[in-house]
């Protein structure tokens, strides 16, 4: 069975949030941690994983990862910290 996985990244200092959708966790944040990911990401250093959720059907996946992008910054703030209260690196090499 495939899997699909909504993301969130942020900076060192837990100041900007990315959302971002993919269908291998590892593989995606080992690229935005190599920046060999062109554009936001890269330029403003977002490479810390603080939160995932993990989807069996695209659709499911495209639809959270586009409400959460319509979310305010506090309430994104809110989800990370139900799963992940002290913004702990969740990706390990």
């Amino acid at each position: 069975m495939k899997s699909y996985w909504v993301y969130i990244l942020t900076n060192k200092i837990n100041t900007v949030l990315y959302i971002g959708i993919t269908n291998n966790l590892i593989r995606r944040v080992y690229e935005h941690k190599h920046k060999l990911v062109d554009g936001f990401t890269k330029k403003y250093h977002v490479d810390k994983l603080v939160w995932f959720e993990e989807f069996s059907n695209p659709t499911d996946a495209i639809t959270v990862e586009k409400k959460l992008k319509g979310w305010k910054r506090w309430k994104k703030i809110q989800l990370i910290q139900e799963k992940n209260f002290i913004w702990k690196e969740l990706f390990v090499e």
